[in-house]
C-alpha cells in the first residue's frame, strides 16, 4: 500500500453509507475527489474537462475516475503552485482586483 498524507482519510460510500479509506481505493469517483478536496460536484468536473486533473471515463454515460496517485500528485503540484505564488508576491491578486 501506497503512504500518502492522505493514508488515514476516509470517503462516505454511497451503496452502503460506510467509511472507505481512500488509500484503499484504486480509483475514486468524482464525488469522492470533490470530498477530498472540498468542492462541490460541478467544480470537480471542471478541473477534469480542463485537463487539469487527468481522469477516465469508463463507458458512455459520464462515469469518470481518478486514479488515488493522480490525485495525490494533483494536490502536490497544487502546493507547489501557490508556494511559487507565495514568493512570487501573485497569490491572492486576482482576488484583490476583483474587490477594488
Amino acid at each position: 500500500m501506497r503512504s500518502g498524507w492522505f493514508e488515514n482519510l476516509t470517503v462516505l460510500e454511497k451503496r452502503n453509507g460506510r467509511r472507505k479509506n481512500v488509500a484503499e481505493k484504486r480509483f475514486l469517483t468524482l464525488a469522492d475527489v470533490g470530498e477530498v478536496l472540498n468542492i462541490s460536484s460541478s467544480q470537480t468536473y471542471a478541473l477534469v474537462r480542463s485537463g487539469e486533473l487527468p481522469a477516465i471515463q469508463i463507458g458512455g454515460r459520464g462515469q469518470w475516475r481518478v486514479e488515488s496517485h493522480v490525485l495525490e500528485e494533483f494536490i502536490a503540484r497544487a502546493y507547489e503552485k501557490s508556494a511559487a505564488a507565495v514568493r512570487d508576491g501573485s497569490a491572492g491578486q486576482a482576488r484583490e482586483q476583483t474587490t477594488h
